[in-house]
């Protein structure tokens, strides 16, 4: 890993654990192992360094989805799944970066500045299911993108925080997330499933 990819990790750790105060750029090199004039070089001061390595962040969270839905249970729930992991993995940087930004308003500038959204993902992919049939004209992909995302966020973000609420596990939610959001859209799995519109 070279050293500009270390010290965006190492910004992405120490964030994750101090804050924005406490991601000092003296503990961010020490992380990274590289001296405060190697970090000032790469990126020329602590806010430029934070927003790149919350947007790197970001980046990991976006998967795709196929160009050709050919079994909608099986491709969102296997994206869902992604989605999941990759949230549950940054949670406690998300946390802190939604902690923090009424202090820190650029920060949220990250979430924006990748190219495509999961929300912008599923909400094509639903519009390819309208293409084919599988899904009604009246649904609002957007929408319905947005319920998802919302679903699999709320896991990530709070399954491990509040296990009484959570309390069956990710494989069961994910799955039965995917086929209420499915039946939602008009999208009868079982007849998707067989291969008929």
């Amino acid at each position: 890993m070279d050293i500009h990819e270390r010290l965006l990790g190492a910004a992405a750790q120490v964030y994750a654990e101090a804050g924005y105060r406490g991601a000092t750029t003296r503990r961010i090199a020490h992380e990274a192992g590289v001296s405060e004039i190697t970090l000032f070089r790469q990126f020329g001061s602590k806010e430029a360094l934070m927003l790149e390595a919350l947007t790197a962040a970001s980046r990991t969270a976006v998967l795709a989805l196929p160009d050709v839905p050919v079994d909608p249970v099986r491709e969102l729930t296997e994206w869902s799944r992604g989605r999941f992991e990759t949230l549950f993995r940054i949670r406690s940087l998300l946390r802190k970066v939604m902690s923090e930004v009424e202090e820190h308003p650029e920060i949220i500038d990250c979430a924006k500045s990748y190219p495509r959204h999961p929300v912008s993902f599923l909400e094509q992919y639903v519009r390819r299911l309208q293409e084919r049939g599988w899904a009604t004209v009246d649904t609002h992909p957007k929408l319905a993108a947005a319920m998802l995302v919302g679903a699999i966020f709320s896991e990530a973000m709070v399954r491990d925080m509040i296990p009484e609420v959570y309390s069956y596990e990710i494989d069961e939610a994910l799955d039965g997330y995917v086929r209420m959001f499915l039946r939602a859209i008009g999208c009868e799995a079982g007849s998707v499933e067989a291969g008929e519109p």
